[in-house]
């Protein structure tokens, strides 16, 4: 096998796990708008998602190594903890409309507008608790 073929071939199989994660997110969205899903994991949920589309990290990525270990350890175990909450049958449910609906795009959106959301909020906090302190 040459050395192209195996690039093309690892480019195949992360964009497969890239297309797996992103399916497996959706779900997740979908068991958190679930009925039958507990609160606990409901709370959980929502952290990990906003964790994983949030574009601050608990350790910058510029920090060589370290940078990127948050993005490849705690995501993928926040993400892992959470499906151990929701009860199998709830999860059973989600991936299957999530598989249906191909939502890339529409996730992507969400995920921006989410993010979006989060940080234009704290600039108007931080913006006026600045006035507050000029006057």
């Amino acid at each position: 096998m040459s050395v192209r073929e195996r690039w093309a071939t690892m480019r195949r199989a992360l964009a497969d796990r890239a297309e797996m994660l992103e399916r497996e997110t959706y779900a997740l969205i979908l068991a958190y708008r679930h009925p039958r899903t507990p609160w606990h994991a409901r709370v959980w949920t929502v952290l990990v998602l906003a964790y994983a589309l949030s574009p601050v990290d608990l350790i910058p990525d510029f920090v060589p190594v370290l940078g990127y270990l948050d993005d490849l350890l705690l995501v993928p175990l926040g993400i892992s903890l959470a499906l151990r909450m929701i009860p199998p049958e709830v999860m059973r449910e989600c991936r299957e409309t999530a598989s249906e609906r191909t939502a890339a795009v529409g996730l992507r959106r969400a995920g921006a507008a989410l993010v979006a959301g989060i940080w234009l909020s704290l600039a108007v906090i931080l913006l006026a608790r600045v006035l507050r302190a000029c006057q």
